[in-house]
């Protein structure tokens, strides 16, 4: 399995200056609650149960925010993943519209503590959905509908083909579905200021961590290389890097490589006539396209989701084509950042938010198969709660919802699920 590119490769941690190392663990601490992972969901985790009055202890193995929470697309967009109905059967209708509502909440909570803090992360407000063809349309036409039904509370208008240049100055699309309630950010800056507030709650983190043991009981026993946390409770935000800390969910996550380029700086006039609203947009294939502009006026495009395990030679000349079919406009501009990492994909596309059966006090949140940015922080509250004021319905709600694990083991189940994602890009050609 290949491993995520280098962090020093992307465009977001050459924009800002490199946060001061945090110090590996050395000794023997206790702490209410032991979290696993410095990417969003393990940060805000410790913060949300820090701002509730419990000592916490976060251990990363790398940097805050060295894997996908640091540098994936910044697109902060409304919903769980998938079409949340298909669960009716086992949740029931208030179940469903809670998962419904949740996909909005999730963004909100972002939405807040930004504004509470004063959060410096670029964030910016707009979102198209754009289709690729008349299929997709009609699709866009029912999303907005069942949104409406919903009661989703912000601004959502659907744009034709011969308006779309208002969107976007591309010629492929079929139409597309703006939400004003979804938008962009700098992942990197956000992770980073959420990291410190939690700190500044009383929240210890620990860098350059290699969690090497767990042993589960009534109190939960975490060894690194050098130290060791016990805890009331643990929780595992580790998503892609899992790896065999937990063998109970470890086949039910397919680490996915992702990849994203940044232009060249283009001038404010040049990124505007791309994407004149300055919204975040995707697409609605199976390997899709996103992309966004940057505060410093970059064309930010990824996408291409590889389930092979194996990356690129060259990103940018991997990538460059795709931006080029969009964009025909920016053929040959200087492409100056390149890099990739790795996103845990669950087999339903839908996110794993539980706990343990065998050890009801381990927490786990993973395969959040594209939108982490957004359920990452609503499974951090959850999770929060579900410890802290012993509020565990909806943890419990996630964890009705059954997750396949991967067939054919470590070797085989990347190029399995390769395999079939090529039959659905087929069927896309139908």
């Amino acid at each position: 399995m290949s491993i995520a590119l280098p962090h020093t490769g992307s465009y977001y941690a050459a924009s800002v200056p490199p946060a001061a190392p945090r110090a590996a663990l050395q000794n023997h601490v206790t702490a209410d609650v032991c979290v696993i992972g410095g990417g969003f969901t393990g940060v805000n985790t410790a913060l949300e149960l820090a701002e509730r009055g419990l000592s916490v202890v976060l251990l990363e193995a790398q940097r805050i925010g060295w894997g996908a929470s640091g540098r994936n697309g910044g697109q902060l967009i409304r919903g769980l993943g998938h079409d949340v109905s298909r669960f009716s059967d086992l949740l029931g209708q208030d179940g469903i519209r809670f998962l419904h509502d949740a996909g909005a909440t999730s963004v909100d909570i972002v939405r807040q503590r930004v504004e509470r803090n004063a959060l410096d992360c670029d964030l910016r407000w707009g979102y198209c959905d754009l289709a690729n063809t008349a299929r997709h349309w009609q699709g866009l036409h029912e999303e907005l509908h069942d949104l409406q039904a919903q009661g989703y509370p912000h601004a959502l208008r659907l744009v034709e083909k011969r308006d779309l240049h208002e969107v976007v100055a591309s010629d492929v699309y079929a139409g597309g579905l703006i939400d004003m309630g979804s938008g962009h950010l700098h992942p990197l800056k956000l992770i980073q200021a959420e990291a410190a507030l939690a700190e500044k709650h009383g929240a210890r983190i620990y860098e350059g961590n290699a969690v090497r043991r767990i042993e589960k009981g009534l109190k939960v026993k975490v060894s690194t290389d050098h130290g060791q946390v016990t805890a009331s409770h643990l929780v595992l935000g580790c998503d892609a890097f899992l790896e065999n800390l937990e063998p109970a969910l470890e086949g039910k996550l397919l680490p996915a490589g992702s990849y994203v380029i940044a232009t060249e700086p283009l001038g404010e006039e040049r990124a505007r006539a791309l994407i004149p609203q300055n919204m975040a947009l995707c697409d609605q294939r199976v390997a899709l396209d996103y992309y966004r502009l940057t505060a410093d006026h970059r064309l930010l495009f990824g996408g291409a989701c590889h389930y092979s395990g194996r990356d690129p030679s060259n990103i940018a000349d991997y990538m460059r084509p795709k931006m080029e079919r969009v964009f025909p406009q920016l053929k040959g501009v200087g492409i100056e950042f390149d890099w990739g990492g790795m996103i845990g994909i669950s087999a339903n596309r839908f996110p794993q938010i539980g706990r343990l059966p065998s050890a009801p006090n381990v927490y786990y949140a993973q395969g959040y198969s594209g939108h982490g940015l957004n359920v990452t922080h609503f499974a951090a509250r959850i999770i929060a709660q579900a410890i802290a004021e012993q509020e565990s319905r909806a943890v419990d709600l996630f964890g009705r919802v059954p997750h396949r694990t991967f067939p054919g083991g470590k070797r085989l189940r990347s190029p399995l699920l390769a395999l079939g994602m090529l039959w659905y890009r087929c069927k896309e050609l139908i």
